[in-house]
């Protein structure tokens, strides 16, 4: 609503003649701009017209009519106003009234059954309107040139969200943003979500850089017997038992190695947030796998020459 069109703004006002004076300090209010038109309406039983005047700022404390505020309603001065034959009146108020302008403010319009002002309204019967006229205001609507954004994570392949909408996965550049500030929410299966504001200015390219960090979890370890070198994923950690911490979630393998014992490896889970406990027992190495040797005495290689030195020996005694 501005001062180059008048608004046409309604109210229903009810005056019942045997009633009314019960609810005297009752009002309706309205709000409007200078200039504009208002559609005053309602209901009289019993009399054949409504009397009307104005009070508020700078004007005469027993009002004026509405439609001349130099005309003072305690010299009988009113904006009259006839009832049909249904009882019902209506009339539009133009705020830019003769004799002067009203200035902005909280107004009263009195609607009395009688010509009476405000001083000699205990002999009649009245309701009154509250109505808030404002200064009228002009706003012009340009528009705006929308800005860029490029947006890159640490990872890459990180989907983007920009308020409640997926725009893909980075490296991103995306074009034809309205200026304004955004929340750029970045996310990755594996990592932590990150949400950060952005602001995007008129014919601008911002730049967004996002690092995201692993969700972690830790690995307890115990073996049986302790003392077994531990490895993660063919990484070389400590010896057990050991706790292993900052772990990145998902499946790693795990290796278990200890002299006279057979090397384990199995699969383990790390949950984001939590410590996995796992106890691995070791397996001694079978004694039909290890070298027999003997305590003392020749080797093996000795005894098989001999044993052919004896055969070669007893050939020849045989040819002589």
């Amino acid at each position: 609503m501005n001062f180059f069109c008048n608004a046409l703004i309604s109210i229903i006002l009810v005056i019942g003649c045997l009633f009314l004076t019960s609810f005297a300090s009752a009002s309706v209010g309205i709000e409007a701009y200078r200039g504009d038109t208002i559609t005053l309406q309602g209901y009289s039983y019993g009399s054949p017209k409504v009397y009307l005047f104005l009070t508020g700022p700078n004007l005469p404390v027993n009002g004026v009519a509405l439609n001349d505020i130099t005309a003072r309603a305690d010299k009988g001065h009113f904006t009259e106003v006839s009832v049909d034959g249904s009882d019902h009146w209506v009339y539009k108020w133009g705020t830019n009234t003769m004799g002067g302008r009203l200035d902005t403010g909280t107004y009263t319009v009195w609607v009395v059954n009688g010509p009476n002002d405000r001083s000699r309204l205990n002999d009649a019967e009245y309701r009154t309107i509250s109505v808030e006229l404002g200064t009228p205001t002009i706003t012009v609507a340009t528009h705006a040139i929308p800005g860029t954004l490029v947006i890159n994570t640490t990872p890459a392949g990180v989907s983007v969200v920009i308020g409640d909408e997926y725009r893909g996965s980075t490296p991103l550049i995306i074009g034809g943003i309205e200026p304004g500030t955004y929340t750029v929410t970045f996310s990755r299966f594996g990592y932590t979500k990150l949400s950060t504001p952005v602001r995007v200015m008129a014919g601008e390219t911002t730049e967004v850089m996002g690092t995201l960090l692993p969700l972690t979890g830790s690995l307890e370890i115990t073996t049986s017997p302790p003392g077994a070198r531990i490895l993660l994923d063919t990484v070389n950690q400590v010896i057990s038992p050991v706790t292993l911490e900052n772990l990145t979630m998902g499946n790693h393998t795990l290796t278990v190695v200890k002299e006279g014992y057979v090397t384990t490896e199995q699969i383990v889970r790390i949950i984001p947030g939590r410590t996995t406990q796992i106890t691995i027992p070791l397996e001694p190495v079978s004694p039909l796998n290890r070298e027999i040797l003997p305590a003392s005495g020749p080797g093996p290689a000795i005894l098989i020459a001999g044993f052919i030195v004896i055969l070669l020996v007893i050939r020849h005694l045989r040819t002589q």
